[in-house]
């Protein structure tokens, strides 16, 4: 979608406010500031594998995975100078050498114990050639 409000593509808007949903119920309840650094990306995997370990179905986690990876998203979105793309309700993040990412499915390969988030961030900066 190339629609843009305020300078960010239409497709941000929902990724954007699910991230920063996120990082207001990390700062309140779980006492996490998150930052959008990449480095903040460690706490998010490990908030991930807490969660996991306490058993809760997949299911139940559907929001807060969204979160996560919505925030994940925008922190690879911010380090890489790429942009949110949607289709069919779908949003995955561009970078500028125009490869998609899809930081909700690694959310949830996280909470599976099969992903990370850090690493999906480190492989989208290294693939547009920033430090």
């Amino acid at each position: 979608m190339t629609t843009q409000h305020g300078g960010r593509p239409a497709a941000a808007a929902k990724p954007v406010r699910w991230a920063a949903d996120t990082v207001a119920a990390m700062r309140e309840g779980a006492r996490l500031r998150l930052d959008y650094s990449a480095h903040s990306l460690w706490s998010v995997d490990r908030m991930i594998g807490a969660i996991r370990r306490e058993g809760a179905p997949i299911a139940a986690l559907e929001a807060v995975l969204r979160g996560f990876g919505a925030y994940a998203g925008e922190v690879i979105v911010r380090q890489t100078g790429g942009e949110w793309w949607a289709t069919g309700g779908d949003h995955w993040v561009r970078t500028p050498d125009g490869r998609l990412w899809d930081p909700f499915e690694e959310a949830r390969r996280c909470y599976t114990a099969d992903g990370s988030l850090r690493l999906l961030c480190r492989d989208a900066v290294r693939g547009t050639g920033r430090p």
